[in-house]
This record gives structure tokens, C-alpha cells and sequence, in this order.
């Protein structure tokens, strides 16, 4: 039976910070970092989707995270193909064409210069091993077929050693016609397939499964059961608090998983307030055996 760790999807969201889940004393950077890491025991970097990480927070970050401790780095948007602003680039990147960038597009020379330094920023935390997953999040518009295959390829040529993990969001990758032939070409990648739970009965909706594709490592991300996903604010779209009996309907998912992978990361991203973390803590104590 593998290791299944839970935890929320970001440490630094500001309604988090605000919701005095941090106790008084433990609220700047160092101490917030220590506490989420002595509560629970992995957490999504979602701040790399948004900007480049920094090779000296990753130092920090390892610095003040117990061994053990699992860091999953989100991809950032151009990575991935979302749209991505001149101003989420490194000042000296920011020549770039911002309509390009904001169609998720890139010169070869730019998307090769973006690469090597989120291979830098990351590099910390897989010395020391504390890189859990990077997690590549494709968008809503990146639908199975031969562009999109040969775009993870060169996802996985250019990720080769790193822990990498792929979530969809076009449902057409895991409709039941089509799983079986995902499965198989994540596993073929070397590649983590991320599992999903979110609102059902939406156009968009993914199924609740936790494929296992890679048996070092599987991931699920929860994303809350708004009816409001693909439209409105973050709020609007994250806003859920699970109850017990959603998460408990989760945990033979998760524990199958388990018998199949060495961890399976489990994550919370219903980022509002402390929504994400009660969560969390709820789900480990469902998955704990109890003790007669």
C-alpha cells in the first residue's frame, strides 16, 4: 500500500491568510511555510502557473519544509498554452508579443529561454527531494488528437527526469470511449494522469476516476463542486466546502489508487478562505485506519 498525502493547493492564497487558520506570530512567509509543513505534508506551488518561480524561494522553501515534505509545481501558463500576460514574464523576457503571448503562443527561441528558467527555479527542490509532481494543467481547448499528442511528447522530452503529472480539462480524454488509449499514452510518457473532482452534469465536467498511470505516483485534485466552473470570479468558480460524506465517497478511489502507486498526492483547490486546508485535514483523518 503506497503513501497517500493530502494537502491544499496553495499555502499563500490571501483568504487563506485572512481566515486565521494561521495562528498570530506565524503569518509572514517563513512562518506560514512552517506551519501548513507541520499540519500537513504536501501543497501545490499554483503561484508557477502565474509567474515564473524563483530558484532562491525554492532554496527557502526547502530550507523551512521537514524531509518528506512534497512541493507539486505547477506549470506555468505558457507552458501549458494559456493565455499568458507580457507582465508574468522576467522583465528582460517582456519584449515578446503580447498578443501572441496572450493566444498561449511563443517564439521558439522565447518558449526555449521560459523552459530553462523553470527548470532552474525548480532544480532546489528536486535536489533535495522534495519535488512531489509538476503538474502541467492543459486547458479546456486541448482536445485528444495527433497536435495535442505530439504536444505532450515534447512535454515529456523536455521534462525527462522530473516527476510529471497531466491533468485535462476537455472531458473528451477520459469519456469512457476514449480512457483506456489516455491511460496508455500517459503511461507511455512516463507520465502521472491527475484524477479530478469537481461539479457533475456540466458540459465540462470530468468524471470522479483516479487513474493510475505511472506507479510512482498518482494525483487527484479537488476543484470543489461549484455549478459556476468555467464562468465567473475564482470565488464563484472554487467556492465549495466538501462535506464529510463527499469526501468519504472518495476514499476507496483513493486507497485502490494507493495499492497501485508508492504515493498518491491529494489536493485541495477549493481555495476559499480556509476551505482547501479544513478539507484537507478532514480527508487525512477519513484515510487514517483507526486504531481498536
Amino acid at each position: 500500500m503506497g503513501e497517500i498525502l493530502v494537502g491544499a493547493c496553495s499555502w499563500t492564497d490571501r483568504q487563506l491568510v485572512a481566515s486565521g487558520w494561521y495562528p498570530s506570530g506565524r503569518r509572514d512567509a517563513e512562518g506560514r511555510l512552517r506551519h501548513y509543513a507541520s499540519r500537513l505534508p504536501v501543497v501545490e506551488v499554483d503561484s508557477g502557473y502565474y509567474a515564473l518561480p524563483s530558484r532562491r524561494n525554492s532554496e527557502l522553501w526547502v530550507e523551512r519544509t521537514p524531509d518528506g515534505f512534497r512541493f507539486d509545481v505547477k506549470a506555468f501558463s505558457l507552458l501549458t498554452g494559456h493565455p499568458t500576460r507580457a507582465e508574468a514574464l522576467p522583465t528582460d523576457l517582456r519584449g515578446a508579443d503580447p498578443g501572441a503571448l496572450w493566444r498561449g503562443r511563443a517564439s521558439p527561441a522565447l518558449l526555449d529561454e521560459v523552459w530553462g528558467r523553470f527548470a532552474q527555479a525548480v532544480e532546489p527542490l528536486r535536489a533535495a527531494g522534495r519535488l512531489g509532481a509538476v503538474l502541467f494543467q492543459f486547458p479546456p481547448w486541448f482536445a485528444p488528437g495527433d497536435e495535442a499528442e505530439e504536444t505532450l511528447r515534447e512535454c515529456a522530452r523536455r521534462t525527462a527526469g522530473w516527476p510529471l503529472a497531466v491533468e485535462f480539462r476537455h472531458p473528451g480524454w477520459w469519456r469512457a470511449e476514449r480512457a483506456e488509449d489516455t491511460r496508455a499514452l500517459l503511461a507511455g510518457l512516463g507520465a502521472s494522469a491527475v484524477g479530478v473532482d469537481m461539479a457533475q452534469g456540466l458540459p465540462t465536467s470530468l468524471p470522479p476516476v483516479a487513474p493510475v498511470t505511472r506507479p510512482a505516483l498518482a494525483v487527484v485534485r479537488f476543484h470543489g463542486r461549484s455549478t459556476e466552473w468555467g464562468r465567473g470570479s475564482k470565488e464563484d468558480r472554487f467556492r465549495h466546502d466538501y462535506s464529510v460524506a463527499e469526501l468519504a465517497a472518495w476514499v476507496p478511489r483513493l486507497r485502490r489508487a494507493a495499492r497501485q502507486a508508492d504515493e498518491v498526492h491529494v489536493l485541495f483547490n477549493n481555495c476559499c478562505a480556509d476551505a482547501a486546508v479544513r478539507a484537507a485535514e478532514t480527508m487525512s483523518g477519513l484515510l487514517t485506519p483507526r486504531r481498536r
